[in-house]
């Protein structure tokens, strides 16, 4: 049976704290001297950076396999935007490894320490941007980086800053700018206060709406995308608006794109900063994803080839995005699940 501890790495204006739940196996701690010093997987929830929590489409599949592995598995929360920028986000990255690194976990057995040198991160989705952004910003690096359909492979496509006028999302319909004022900029009731936490909701069945997100933060990284605005929100760069010049350079053939990028926001895009120092990396992918483009994993890929890092890119044919939460999951992919463990096992093996 597992265990489950909630520590919180660092606190907001001395108001709003940001928790991990580190799950662990009782037996693991028994076997161990209490001196030892445990490899762990810290994963990034979902929600293209603006909606959820550590326990938000939380990947069951990995956790279990994590600790049978005999690893601590740490389910993290972080800022999410608006109002955070994708700084706040490397912050809260490299404060929680450096908490990790210099703290105990309390709340189980006994108090466990982490080996800041065998961390590897994983992340879905958003998520996935959370585990490129630790690659490159966290000293010491990640061991190694276990992303599903991540975003951030390659933003310097039209999916992100190009505005969308038929339906894009899972044949959902387009959403009415208007009913969001509260999330779009310029914000209508001023600055938006930090938000740590922002859990799932649904309309119930007696709703007209049953199902429906009841969250609005649900739809906004669909409604940012949809106005072809996320880097926006990503980095704040919204007047002048980064992604109209985005745009505006993709139609000139003189133009390259990476060269439109301002200097202050280069560092929140992982496809300037492939080197050869880059963790070993394993990629999920839909090859039928419309929320992250499998174009965004397979340019990373390319990319990690040339900087001679490992690298393996697992496509799942015809699946979309969050094909991992489908309720046949398990069944269908058990293979390439047990694949992710081993690699796991394999990179943070002493």
């Amino acid at each position: 049976m597992q265990r489950v501890t909630t520590i919180c790495y660092k606190t907001l204006d001395e108001s709003t704290p940001i928790c991990f739940d580190a799950y662990l196996r009782p037996e693991i701690l028994n076997s161990k001297p209490h001196d030892a010093k445990l490899a762990a997987v810290v994963y990034f929830h979902a929600g293209g950076l603006s909606v959820g929590n550590k326990t938000s489409w939380f990947p069951k599949w990995l956790c279990e396999r994590v600790l049978e592995l005999g690893l601590v598995f740490i389910s993290v929360d972080y800022q999410l935007m608006p109002p955070a920028s994708g700084y706040d986000m490397v912050k809260d990255i490299q404060d929680l490894i450096t908490f990790l690194a210099n703290n105990e976990i309390t709340g189980l057995e006994r108090p466990v320490r982490i080996n800041p040198d065998r961390i590897a991160v994983s992340g879905t989705s958003g998520g996935g941007l959370c585990v490129y952004l630790a690659a490159m910003h966290c000293s010491p690096r990640p061991r190694a980086l276990f992303s599903l359909y991540g975003m951030g492979g390659n933003f310097l496509i039209p999916h992100y800053f190009k505005p969308k006028s038929d339906v894009f999302f899972r044949g959902r319909e387009l959403l009415d700018a208007a009913d969001f004022s509260e999330f779009t900029h310029p914000f209508k009731n001023g600055p938006l206060s930090p938000v740590v936490d922002s859990p799932l909701s649904y309309y119930p069945q007696t709703n007209d709406k049953p199902g429906y997100p009841a969250n609005p933060r649900m739809l906004l990284p669909r409604l940012y995308l949809q106005q072809g605005l996320w880097l926006d929100y990503y980095t704040q760069a919204h007047s002048p608006s980064l992604s109209e010049s985005l745009l505006w350079a993709s139609g000139k053939s003189s133009e390259k794109l990476d060269d439109v990028i301002p200097s202050e926001y280069r560092a929140l895009f992982p496809q300037l900063h492939v080197d050869k120092s880059w963790p070993a990396t394993l990629l999920f992918h839909g090859t039928s994803d419309t929320a992250v483009p499998i174009e965004e994993s397979r340019h990373l890929k390319t990319l990690l080839e040339k900087a001679k890092v490992p690298v393996q890119l697992l496509e799942f044919e015809g699946q979309e995005h969050a094909f991992d939460y489908e309720p046949n999951s398990e069944e269908m992919y058990s293979a390439q699940f047990h694949l992710a463990a081993e690699f796991l096992r394999d990179r943070l093996a002493n």
